[in-house]
């Protein structure tokens, strides 16, 4: 796959049908549930727009990451979980309706927190903002029209026709995970060469960071004393992240292949640690059940 198909056609196309099918996901009730339980919605969000970037911050330092390769985990950090991060909270029996409304709000969010936290990463993993160039009025209006107008549009078309919408919804993930394969087996071509020494250096970063923040996340929302589903949903919100929409910043607006690295390696270990996540959480929420 040639590197401006990618990133020229597939990338914002894949993002745009994504975000899509999260708009059919979505209706009003869904922000508006923030007002009416805003305890678990302000502990997700906090989590996921605040703590979650300093993490990704923390690790990239820890870890020793350094340029390109430590901007793409942070810019990673930035990303709201998606379709995938809804899937997930659903099969590890979490709070669906808490899933969906903290994607819909850290979606809406991104556009405007991404570009200002990534040109502070710049200067702090020694690249330099001005030959990066990433615009931060454009940014901001590229990324609204490739997630929030999508989404927008899902949610319209949700109104006009639920039945169409609730049948869209599976394929529509089920195209989302093969899009996101795509692109990762694309961000795999390109750097090809160096791809053994690159997941040597971002792979145990990627999983720390992957299993800090689900930690952090279970563990902050239990320390305000949120019912166990809803933990297990602040969890995955924070440690599953939409890989297709950080791929799509680094590998298209900032046309840079080596910052796509990061992401893509986080994509294919949150699967995995997700999954086993998932597992855990339900295996104890039936046990929960089981001795009430």
């Amino acid at each position: 796959m040639e590197e401006s198909l990618l990133t020229k056609v597939v990338l914002p196309l894949a993002l745009f049908i994504i975000m899509w099918g999260l708009g059919l996901s979505l209706t009003p009730a869904d922000f508006k549930r923030g007002l009416e339980r805003p305890l678990p919605v302000v502990v997700g969000v906090i989590c996921q727009m605040v703590v979650l970037p300093l993490l990704g911050f923390g690790v990239a330092h820890l870890m020793g990451l350094t340029g390109a390769l430590a901007v793409g985990l942070v810019i990673l950090s930035l990303c709201p979980g998606g379709v995938t991060s809804n899937l997930f909270s659903f099969l590890a029996k979490g709070d669906l309706a808490l899933s969906i409304t903290l994607t819909a709000i850290s979606s809406v969010l991104a556009p405007f927190s991404v570009p200002l936290v990534a040109n502070l990463a710049f200067t702090q993993f020694g690249l330099d903002p001005q030959s990066v160039d990433l615009p931060i009025p454009k940014t901001m209006i590229t990324l609204v029209a490739i997630t929030i107008l999508p989404v927008g549009i899902g949610m319209l078309i949700r109104k006009k026709s639920e039945g169409f919408a609730k049948k869209a919804e599976r394929p529509i993930r089920i195209a989302s995970a093969l899009f996101l394969a795509l692109i990762i087996a694309g961000v795999v071509k390109q750097n090809w060469a160096g791809l053994g020494g690159f997941f040597a250096q971002t792979g145990w970063a990627a999983f720390a960071l992957n299993m800090a923040s689900m930690t952090v996340g279970v563990t902050v929302a239990l320390l305000f004393r949120l019912p166990r589903p809803q933990a297990t949903t602040i969890g995955l919100e924070v440690g599953i992240q939409n890989g297709t929409t950080a791929i799509f910043i680094t590998g298209t607006l900032l046309e840079n292949p080596t910052m796509s690295i990061t992401p893509a390696v986080y994509s294919l270990i949150m699967f995995a640690t997700g999954a086993i996540f998932g597992v855990i959480m339900s295996r104890g929420a039936a046990s929960s059940e089981s001795a009430a």
